[in-house]
């Protein structure tokens, strides 16, 4: 690295696990290691089992080999090359590039951390995003969310499938001879995701009660005439980025209260979806929502332990994570051009059952672009 600066700013961690650092790489490394930036610049240093492929397929303008890099370390620091570990990498930097101050990420190792303020080096925690830029996303990005989005619906179709072969006996749905429990519905959506190149995980396929709580995945079998919330979020393995998208279907002939609930929660989903556009708060997305549902009379409340209603925010980002900024809810600030974010009012009430609706844009100027589709059909005979 050839430009001086005032501060560098140094990431350590895997690739695999950390979004800004796949963002910064734009290359898969199972194992932490340092990323260095001095201006606009950007370095890494990797073991010898991934130079080769980091070197040629990385975005970094510099990739050292890390036994290369302590040596040259050792050299400029004066201590032995086997006392060189990750700390000392940064003080190296730090002095190669006269930085007065390093910077990192608020989620740094605290005791790589704590090494380096041992060592004497100024620090400073960026606390707000590291790469704002992350928010809006290229049109490249945008593409590779929509192809998670891609893989997401057919899961949900795979599973709308199964449930349009599957038999009603009792207060039981059965398939294939077999009770239909959330559990094989689940791998059925995550094998159709696996196809189409993406990695579902925690996969929710939740019926009746256990819809009511948002998060909860959903366990034992499935009953006719309950509302089923399938909500798919995979991983795409060629880049990292996210699909997410939900459905609420229901297997036999479901009531007057539940068509009335999901009815009010597909007019809110397009009521929200009106109001995107750059410059429109994220707050007036969600109250756009929250304001269908109490119109029709759904109220949103706590009932001894539980919450009932509208219960969670309208939306968030969506990208190399499966949240991330901005958000869609009270609060929320204003949406930027280029940013993703997801539209999903829910309504909950154990009494009737759960029902979230789920599609993904991209904010433009005058509007917004769906980077899903998928039909929103849900009473199946």
């Amino acid at each position: 690295m050839k430009r001086k600066s005032s501060e560098i700013r140094c990431l350590f961690a895997s690739s695999e696990q950390s979004a800004d650092v796949l963002y910064l790489a734009g290359v898969f490394v199972p194992d932490p290691f340092l990323s260095v930036l001095s201006g606009r610049r950007k370095l890494a240093v990797v073991n010898r089992l991934e130079y080769g492929r980091v070197k040629a397929n990385s975005r970094f303008d510099e990739v050292l080999e890390l036994d290369a890099a302590k040596e040259e370390a050792a050299k400029h620091l004066k201590i032995e090359a086997k006392s060189v570990d990750p700390s000392a990498l940064i003080r190296f930097f730090a002095k190669r590039e006269k930085a007065a101050r390093v910077v990192v990420p608020a989620d740094f190792p605290a005791g790589l951390y704590a090494r380096l303020r041992a060592a004497g080096l100024e620090l400073r925690v960026e606390e707000a995003e590291f790469f704002p830029a992350r928010a809006r996303k290229t049109a490249d990005e945008a593409a590779a969310i929509r192809a998670g989005n891609a893989a997401s619906a057919a899961g949900i179709r795979a599973a709308e499938a199964v449930l349009r072969a599957a038999r009603i006996k009792g207060s039981r749905l059965f398939y294939e001879g077999r009770p239909l429990t959330s559990e094989r519905l689940r791998a059925v959506v995550d094998r159709a995701c696996l196809e189409r190149g993406a990695v579902a995980r925690q996969t929710i396929v939740a019926g009746g009660r256990q819809a009511c709580d948002p998060h909860e995945i959903g366990h034992g079998p499935l009953r006719p005439n309950e509302l089923i919330i399938v909500d798919v979020f995979p991983r795409v393995q060629a880049t990292g980025y996210h699909g997410d998208l939900t459905r609420t279907f229901l297997k036999g002939r479901a009531s007057e209260v539940q068509r009335s609930l999901v009815r009010a929660v597909g007019a809110a989903q397009r009521a929200a979806i009106r109001k995107v556009k750059a410059g429109v708060a994220g707050s007036t997305v969600h109250a756009a929502a929250n304001a269908v549902f109490e119109e029709a009379g759904y109220a949103t409340e706590r009932r001894g332990d539980a919450f009932v209603g509208f219960i969670h925010s309208t939306g968030h980002g969506l990208g190399l994570e499966i949240h991330e900024p901005p958000r869609v809810s009270p609060g929320a600030g204003r949406l930027r051009t280029g940013q993703v974010v997801t539209i999903e009012p829910g309504l909950y009430y154990p009494d009737i059952g759960g029902c979230r609706i789920e599609d993904v844009v991209r904010v433009t100027a005058e509007g917004c672009e769906k980077l899903s589709s998928l039909h929103y059909r849900w009473e199946i005979p």
